[in-house]
């Protein structure tokens, strides 16, 4: 099989010729320029080769044109928090329009993506990756959002709209240059940010317009389900192909999730403890309770969310060779 065959197999719950992966992470040193990281994200695709190549841009990318400013602090997962918010009083909602794809930080975000399907013509499907709206109103507001979706209705759902819109022109710029679908990240469907009705009302409907919109053109659209507490049923009811969660911290189980979503789950490998600190013999063994989990079908092994910037090679390239995938074992450690 071609890994796009693998993956289009695993969706629609079909035997696969080995179980099919990917791996993604940042890239802090190099993710502000859209050559380097392109360059970087290939070389860490080519070592681990990995079924799909998930574009992982600097975490603070789609809010930038709006005025948050990362910090200089890298978090263990390789992302920059957030030093200065756009939003800090209701009148700033106002400010937040949609934003044209040309010479802005999501035209960087972009160019990876050209860079990534065209310089090396990579061998599976390429998917950009791109937060939910409500995910990015928490970026623009921090801690204030909760209070302003009560008080400031009107002007958070009009950013909500300009946002969305503004996620619709990048889709379609993205589908232009070559790429097969969407890493769509929603970190919003969760009991600890926010209400069952906050997020019906504020956080589904925008998710469903955009996956709705991309459905069409996306051969791959994968649902990142972010955070604990996971409103789980609700993601598992949106348009997507994959399903990726952190199972092994958050839950719900790969068999419980399955048992709810259409197509393939994605998982298994606990990020944190079995890929940052365990050997290629704990790998495994997650690995092969993933699959039990799943009977062998509609699974994609990964992690469940970004990989640590410390995450251990040796323990990925060991999975990676027991499942029959392909590994460069020459040069560097990708950094």
């Amino acid at each position: 099989m071609t890994k796009r065959e693998r993956i289009l197999a695993a969706i629609k719950r079909e035997p696969t010729d080995r179980p099919p992966y990917a791996f993604w992470r940042h890239f802090p040193g190099v993710d502000r320029s859209p050559a380097a990281l392109a360059q970087t994200t290939l070389r860490f695709h080519e070592r681990y080769g990995s079924d799909f190549l998930k574009v992982t841009p600097t975490g603070g990318y789609a809010v930038e044109d709006w005025g948050c400013v990362e910090s200089a602090e890298l978090a263990p997962d390789g992302h920059r928090p957030c030093l200065r918010h756009a939003v800090n009083a209701p009148e700033d909602w106002g400010k937040i329009r949609p934003v044209a794809m040309e010479s802005t930080a999501w035209a960087s975000h972009i160019e990876s993506v050209i860079r990534c399907v065209v310089d090396r013509r990579a061998d599976c499907s390429v998917i950009p990756t791109v937060f939910s709206p409500l995910s990015l109103a928490r970026k623009l507001s921090g801690d204030r959002l909760n209070y302003d979706l009560k008080e400031n209705t009107r002007l958070v759902e009009d950013a909500l709209g300009a946002i969305t819109d503004t996620i619709q022109a990048f889709m379609e710029a993205c589908f232009r240059e070559g790429a097969e679908g969407i890493f769509y990240s929603v970190q919003a469907a969760s009991h600890a940010l926010h209400t069952e009705e906050e997020y019906a009302r504020f956080g589904e409907p925008y998710d469903r317009r955009i996956l709705e919109t991309v459905r069409e053109q996306s051969r791959l659209t994968v649902l990142h389900c972010h955070g604990e507490r996971l409103m789980f049923d609700r993601l598992a009811a949106l348009p997507a192909d994959v399903w990726n969660w952190d199972d092994r911290r958050a839950g719900p189980s790969l068999a419980e999730g399955k048992a709810l979503v259409p197509g393939a789950v994605q998982g298994g490998l606990n990020q944190w403890s079995t890929l940052k600190d365990g050997t290629g013999t704990d790998a495994r063994a997650e690995a092969q309770d993933a699959l039990k989990q799943t009977d062998g079908t509609g699974i994609i092994l990964g992690a469940g969310c970004v990989l640590p910037t410390e995450h251990s090679d040796a323990a990925i390239i060991e999975l990676v060779q027991s499942l029959g995938g392909t590994v460069k074992l020459m040069g560097i450690k990708p950094q």
